[in-house]
């Protein structure tokens, strides 16, 4: 396993039960292995205005190679009309925690 063959990508989201509906969604699809969910307040510039919202911040680890697929999934079901997703690399982290992110991740005609 390469360093950089691990992320995280992050997006947010106003609703709570939007947000465990797009979590589980990207587990189920394989798109990540384990997505965690945090109550968060954002604030920010929309359209010249400065906002200030509750969110959830999803948090999706997976492969680098699923990033540009897991992007799409989160645009193709996010209600915001600019969503945000973050793509973060993992550096390092226990062997054992990444090979099963790999194994989580994999569709059935991939391998390790």
């Amino acid at each position: 396993m390469g360093k950089d063959e691990f992320v995280v990508v992050q997006t947010s989201i106003d609703d709570e039960s939007k947000a465990d509906g797009l979590a589980a969604a990207i587990v189920e699809h394989k798109l990540a292995a384990c997505v965690q969910r945090f109550p968060i307040k954002s604030t920010y510039r929309w359209k010249g205005k400065i906002e200030n919202s509750s969110e959830f911040l999803l948090a999706a680890k997976t492969r680098m190679a699923l990033a540009g697929e897991l992007t799409d999934f989160i645009r193709e079901h996010h209600p915001y009309e600019l969503p945000e997703v973050i793509v973060t690399p993992i550096t390092a982290g226990l062997p054992e925690y990444l090979e099963w992110v790999a194994v989580e991740t994999l569709g059935s005609q991939e391998s390790p």
